[in-house]
C-alpha cells in the first residue's frame, strides 16, 4: 500500500435503488483514485464527484447570484420561509434519512407542503399498495431462490446495471447457482437490451398493460379468454406465459415506470399486485418495484413514520393531510398554490412540466445541492452540501426496504456542511425569527 492510501470495503453505492454494498473504494490523500465492483454509473460518480460543484453559499442580489457567508444564507432562507404561508419542501430522494427527518420537522414547523420525487415516478405503486397490499421479499431471497424473473416495463441493463448480476438472472445464489437454472421473461413495448437476454419476450402495444395483466390473471385462474389477442399479444402466448408463471418454484416480478407512468398508472400496479396475489395461491411469487433514486424508498419510509403518509403531505391545515394529485408538488406548482420553495438534492427545473417550472421560478426559491444545477441557478438562496455516501455518512433504504448505512470516504471541501446541518440551522433560525416576531 502506498503511504497515505487506504481502501474502504463494503461501501454502499449512492446512485440507483439497488444501493450495492460491495464496492471497494481506494482513497489517496483526500481523493478517490480507484473503484472496484461498481457499475459504470457508480464509478463515474465516485471518480468525478468534484465536477460541477457548488462551493459557496449564494444569495441573489439585484438579480444576480453572488457568494455570501453561511450565516447570511441561513438568515435569508429562514426569512423567506417565515414570510411564506404555503411553502413547498421538495426533493429528498438523493439525501439521507436523517436529512428527511429534519425536513419533515421543518415542513411541520413552517406549515407547508413536503413531497419527494415519488410523486413523479412510483407514486402509483404506493397507491396500488394502499389498495391491495404486496407480496414482497428481500433481493437476497430472490437471489437465492428465484427460478423465474419477470421485468415488466423496465430496462435494468441501463437503469440498474448490477441488478441482474447481483440479484437475479446472472447471480449465484444458494439454491439457484447459474443462469441455466433461471428463466427470464421481459414484457415491454420495445425489444430493449434487457429483452435481448430474455428466454421469453412479450412485446405489448403501448398503454395496454392493464388489459394484458387482466387477461393473464384470467389465464392463471383457468378462465377462457374470448379474444384472439390482448394488447397485441396472441392468446396462445398469454396462456403459455400463464403456464410458466404457475409452474415455477419461486417467481419475482420487477416493474418500472413503463407500468407506473403509462395510462392506468395505479390501476396497472393494482392489477400487477393482484396477479401476484393470484399466483400465490398456486406457487410462490413476489413483486418489487425498481426504484430509481438511491434513497427514494427511505424518503417514503421516514415520511410515513413521522406523518402516516409516504409523500405529498400538506401541513397547511395544521395537521398532516395527504391526497396525491392535489397535494403533490407538480400539481401545487401548476396551480400556483405555493409562495416559496425549498428544494433539497433535486433539480425540478430540469424535469418538471413547463407551467409548474414557470411558477416555481417565479416564487422565492431556496436550494440545497452539492452541484450547480438549473434549479440552483434559478434560486434566491443556494447552499452547497456534502455528498451523502462520499463526504458524509447517512442511512438509506434499498429498493426492497433494507436499510443500509453509507460511509464517509473523504473530507468535504472546507466549510461545506451536510444537508442535516444546513436544515437544522435553517430550522433553528426560523424558530428564532418567529419568537422575535411575537
Amino acid at each position: 500500500m502506498v503511504l497515505g492510501e487506504s481502501t474502504f470495503r463494503d461501501v454502499v453505492c449512492t446512485v440507483c435503488g439497488c444501493c450495492c454494498d460491495h464496492l471497494e473504494v481506494t482513497v489517496k490523500g483526500n481523493t478517490v483514485v480507484k473503484v472496484r465492483n461498481a457499475c459504470a454509473m457508480s464509478t463515474s460518480k465516485l471518480l468525478n464527484y468534484m465536477n460541477e460543484r457548488l462551493m459557496k453559499p449564494m444569495v441573489r442580489r439585484r438579480g444576480r447570484l453572488s457568494s455570501c457567508s453561511y450565516r447570511d444564507a441561513i438568515d435569508a432562507a429562514a426569512k423567506i420561509l417565515s414570510k411564506s404561508r404555503s411553502p413547498l419542501l421538495y426533493g429528498w430522494s438523493l439525501t439521507s434519512c436523517e436529512a428527511v427527518e429534519v425536513g419533515v420537522e421543518l415542513a411541520e414547523e413552517v406549515g407547508g407542503f413536503i413531497d419527494n420525487t415519488t410523486s413523479t415516478c412510483h407514486g402509483p405503486t404506493i397507491l396500488g399498495v394502499h389498495e391491495i397490499g404486496e407480496s414482497s421479499s428481500t433481493l437476497g431471497e430472490v437471489r437465492h431462490r428465484a427460478d423465474l424473473i419477470i421485468y415488466w416495463g423496465c430496462n435494468p441493463i441501463h437503469a440498474h446495471p448490477l441488478h441482474m448480476p447481483r440479484y437475479t438472472l446472472l447471480s449465484k445464489g444458494r439454491f439457484r447457482k447459474s443462469r441455466s437454472e433461471r428463466t427470464l421473461i421481459v414484457v415491454d413495448v420495445r425489444r430493449t437490451d434487457t429483452a435481448k437476454m430474455a428466454d421469453m419476450f412479450i412485446q405489448i402495444e403501448p398503454n395496454k398493460d392493464y388489459e394484458l395483466i387482466s387477461a393473464l390473471r384470467a389465464a392463471v385462474r383457468g378462465n377462457e379468454i374470448d379474444q384472439d389477442e390482448v394488447g397485441g399479444v396472441p392468446t396462445d402466448l398469454i396462456e403459455e406465459l400463464a403456464e410458466k408463471l404457475i409452474s415455477c418454484d419461486f417467481g419475482a416480478l420487477f416493474f418500472g415506470l413503463g407500468l407506473t407512468m403509462s395510462p392506468g398508472k395505479s390501476e396497472n400496479v393494482d392489477a400487477a399486485l393482484s396477479l401476484v396475489r393470484d399466483l400465490n395461491s398456486k406457487t410462490k411469487f413476489v413483486i418489487i418495484p425498481m426504484r430509481g433514486h438511491f434513497n427514494v424508498n427511505g424518503a417514503n419510509n421516514v415520511m410515513t413514520w413521522m406523518t402516516g403518509y409516504p409523500y405529498a403531505i400538506d401541513f397547511t391545515r395544521g395537521f398532516p393531510y395527504y391526497n396525491p394529485g392535489e397535494t403533490s408538488a407538480v400539481d401545487l406548482l401548476a396551480r400556483g398554490e405555493c409562495d416559496s420553495a425549498l428544494i433539497v438534492a433535486s433539480d425540478p427545473v430540469s424535469n418538471f412540466p413547463y407551467k409548474a417550472t414557470c411558477n416555481l421560478t417565479s416564487i422565492p426559491l431556496i436550494t440545497i445541492d452539492p452541484h450547480i444545477t438549473p434549479t440552483v441557478l434559478c434560486s434566491d438562496v443556494a447552499f452547497p452540501s456534502a455528498l451523502v455516501g462520499i463526504e458524509t455518512s447517512g442511512t438509506v433504504y434499498r429498493m426492497d426496504g433494507v436499510p443500509l448505512v453509507t460511509r464517509k470516504l473523504v473530507e468535504p471541501p472546507r466549510n461545506m456542511r451536510s444537508d442535516v446541518e444546513i436544515l437544522k440551522d435553517i430550522l433553528r433560525r426560523y424558530r428564532n425569527l418567529k419568537r422575535l416576531s411575537r
